[in-house]
């Protein structure tokens, strides 16, 4: 059975409400951010962002929700059966693309609604996923040192978001990962890679 009109506008205010959102939630903060500045700046009344989603915290699920896809399906094109290096260097660029939105969930992500934190999670595991597939490649091939998996992410994904979430400190004015991310990539190598190995790269 074909969609109706009416079915077909409903679906694209509901995508356009979540990409307005998404925009929105990154300047203003996940926390703070309005729905009625949302509806202002997508071109709707207040009333049809709460046809949509019942409740704010709905909406910012969604929007959550949405960036996740983005970023995993960005890093599963980027990053799928390289190495170490390589899978890093994806997942920075894949962050790279939606610093200000993913700055936001580092810098508030304790504030957020359960929900929210889990998806959050669920994006995480995605960079997991694929640094230890390929940490383990790397460990049996002696390139890396032998390592618990849960430092081995822990410690890198520790050292990107203390730099997001410092960076006026950082990079003052522009992007952190443009600025810090080749020479946080370079340094978390060092920190897990043999000596020997490293200093013939």
């Amino acid at each position: 059975m074909s969609e109706s009109q009416r079915q077909k506008q409903k679906k694209q205010t509901r995508k356009h409400l979540i990409m307005v959102a998404f925009a929105q939630l990154a300047k203003d903060g996940l926390t703070t951010a309005r729905t009625a500045d949302i509806a202002n700046a997508a071109g709707v009344s207040h009333g049809t962002v709460f046809a949509h989603f019942p409740t704010r915290d709905a909406l910012l699920t969604e929007v959550i929700n949405e960036f996740g896809a983005r970023v995993t399906r960005r890093l599963h094109e980027l990053a799928s059966g390289g190495s170490v290096r390589e899978i890093l260097e994806a997942h920075l660029k894949g962050l790279a693309e939606f610093e200000p939105f993913y700055t936001r969930l580092v810098v508030e992500g304790s504030l957020l609604p359960e929900c929210a934190r889990n998806n959050l999670i669920m994006i995480q595991s995605a960079i997991s996923f694929h640094l230890c597939q390929a940490a383990l490649r790397e460990m049996e091939a002696g390139i890396i040192r032998p390592l618990p998996m849960h430092l081995l992410f822990n410690t890198w994904i520790g050292l990107v978001h203390y730099y997001l979430a410092n960076g006026d400190l950082f990079a003052p004015g522009e992007p952190v990962l443009a600025r810090c991310g080749k020479e946080l990539l370079e340094h978390y190598v060092s920190l897990i890679t043999y000596r020997n190995i490293f200093a013939n790269l």
